[in-house]
């Protein structure tokens, strides 16, 4: 299914200024956000659609290679050596344009507060809070980054305490005002003619307490418990990709939704292969007499060994292409090329009797033979001059 145009996407003009993209962005970003509303796949597609969109038109390098070749700018297969298209995690962009105030999937700050629905108040202390998220950085192989693989990640994080549910309370009991704040959550201490105001130190600013704090969780409500989480890293990630992990941060607090976990992956380098994009490089020894005389050369690739034909008289640093033998894209534009780059091995160690042989050859040769030679001393006399 061919893509949307961008600027249709967040309605927009060709012509606007990155200001009025942002502005764009937020206002479709807010409509479409899953958090307003739950359950609605094709308004989360939209959420999706609207990031990549502002991903490409809010970056100048971007938005020039789209206003000039459209989707196929960030299409290997249409375009070598292009940019790269959006990769980014929806709801990180939308923490980006909102000041890293918006929620990954939850409400967790005023700016959600004010755009759905909560009138821009201050978060209730006594009500749910969400869990923060949590960030991993994990280092993954160079064959695991292209070919996809499944991890396990192993924490220790707070997480909701089941006896009391995250109230923190026990069973059966409740909360109270705090007797030391009288409720108003403050204390007022007074220094000459001065007043100071202070959060209270036994109720953290909620004016109220646990009657019986849960004797599991000592009344925080969470306690740290040991888990895992298998994740399934996509083929073609590369380092600085962020897998999302929904509900697999920390855990909320009287009955707020759990944060998420934000995977960071940093690819190891490779002994063979060199990555651009989505494209392999790899160096292949060839020595001199099947440069000279031509024939089949193996190569490696990811899934095996191969073999290519050079033609007699390759020279040093000769590419040879392999059409979609790199890494598959990411985000499901083709799979890239593998560049076979020829270096030519000069022998050492030879014996009398290959010394003799190679001085033999090197008798015979002539201008002919080394045209390449020939030119550049050609060139070189009118140093001389």
């Amino acid at each position: 299914m061919a893509k949307r145009d961008y600027y249709l996407i967040l309605e927009i003009e060709r012509s606007v200024t990155a200001e009025e993209i942002k502005k764009a962005y937020r206002k479709m970003a807010v409509k479409f956000h899953p958090d307003k509303n739950p359950g609605d796949k094709t308004a989360e597609d939209r959420f999706k659609e609207v990031g990549e969109a502002y991903e490409i038109l809010s970056d100048p390098q971007k938005r020039g290679a789209y206003d000039q070749h459209g989707h196929d700018a960030f299409d290997p297969r249409a375009r070598a050596g292009a940019g790269r298209g959006g990769s980014h995690d929806p709801f990180d962009l939308f923490r980006e344009a909102f000041g890293n105030s918006g929620g990954g999937g939850g409400s967790g700050g005023s700016i959600f507060n004010d755009l759905f629905g909560g009138g821009g108040s201050r978060q209730d202390p006594t009500g749910p809070q969400r869990g923060a998220d949590l960030r991993y950085d994990m280092e993954i192989s160079f064959e695991e980054a292209v070919l996809g693989c499944e991890k396990e990640v192993s924490l220790t994080k707070p997480d909701v305490c089941e006896p009391c549910r995250g109230s923190g309370a026990e069973q059966g009991s409740g909360r109270k005002s705090c007797q030391t704040c009288g409720g108003r959550g403050q204390v007022v201490s007074a220094r000459g003619i001065f007043s100071i105001a202070q959060t209270c130190p036994r109720c953290q600013g909620a004016g109220q307490t646990i009657e019986k704090p849960c004797q599991t969780c000592k009344g925080a409500g969470r306690r740290e418990r040991s888990t895992k989480v298998k994740l399934k890293i996509p083929a073609g990630v590369d380092t600085g990709a962020r897998l999302r992990s929904t509900g697999n941060g920390e855990g909320g607090v009287r009955g707020g939704s759990t944060g998420d976990l934000y995977v960071v992956l940093h690819v190891k380098d490779h002994d063979i292969f060199q990555r651009e994009g989505d494209d392999l490089i790899c160096e292949v020894p060839v020595q001199f007499a099947d440069a000279a005389l031509g024939g089949e050369v193996e190569v490696p690739t990811l899934t095996g060994k191969t073999t290519i034909k050079v033609p007699a008289g390759t020279q040093n640093n000769s590419m040879f292409r392999l059409k979609n033998r790199g890494v598959r894209n990411v985000q499901g534009h083709g799979v890239g090329d593998l560049h076979v780059k020829i270096q030519i091995e000069v022998p050492t160690r030879l014996n009398a009797v290959q010394k003799a042989k190679l001085a033999e050859f090197s008798a015979l040769c002539d201008a002919h033979v080394s045209p390449i030679s020939q030119g550049f001393w050609e060139k070189a006399k009118k140093l001389f001059r």
